[in-house]
C-alpha cells in the first residue's frame, strides 16, 4: 500500500464530501449552508490541487484540471458569500445564496469527475 496514494485519495474524497455537505439543502436558505463548511471545502480542494501536481500522465492532467475547476468555482462562491455579507446592502438573501450554492454545485460536479477518475485509475491499476 502506498501512503502517497492513500493521502491523495483521502483528500480527493474529503474535498468531494465537504463540497456535497455544503451544497445539499434548499438552494436559497442560508441556514442550511454553513460558511465554515464552504471554507473547509476551499482549503481541502486547494490541498488536493497541490497533491495533483507532478503527475505527468494524461489522467493526472485531467485530475489537475478538475481540481482547478473546483477551486475556481469554490473561490468564486466564497467571494459571492463575502460580497453578500460584507458589501451588499441586501445582505445574504435567497438570491445571493442561490448564486453561492450554484457555484458550489459546479465545483461538486468537478469533484465527482475527479472521484470517478480516481476509481477508474484504481480499478485499472495492475499489480507488478
Amino acid at each position: 500500500m502506498s501512503l502517497e496514494k492513500v493521502i491523495f485519495g483521502f483528500f480527493v474524497l474529503l474535498a468531494a464530501t465537504l463540497n456535497f455537505g455544503f451544497f445539499i439543502g434548499d438552494l436559497a436558505d442560508p441556514k442550511l449552508h454553513n460558511e465554515y463548511e464552504l471554507f473547509a471545502a476551499v482549503v481541502v480542494n486547494l490541498i488536493a490541487t497541490v497533491l495533483k501536481f507532478g503527475d505527468r500522465t494524461q489522467i493526472g492532467a485531467v485530475h489537475l484540471a478538475t481540481s482547478l475547476v473546483a477551486d475556481l468555482q469554490l473561490i468564486a462562491a466564497t467571494l459571492a458569500w463575502t460580497w453578500a455579507t460584507q458589501v451588499s446592502a441586501g445582505g445574504l438573501n435567497g438570491e445571493s445564496m442561490a448564486a453561492v450554492v450554484s457555484l458550489s454545485g459546479g465545483a461538486l460536479l468537478a469533484n465527482i469527475v475527479s472521484v470517478v477518475l480516481l476509481v477508474i485509475e484504481t480499478v485499472s491499476f495492475q499489480r507488478r
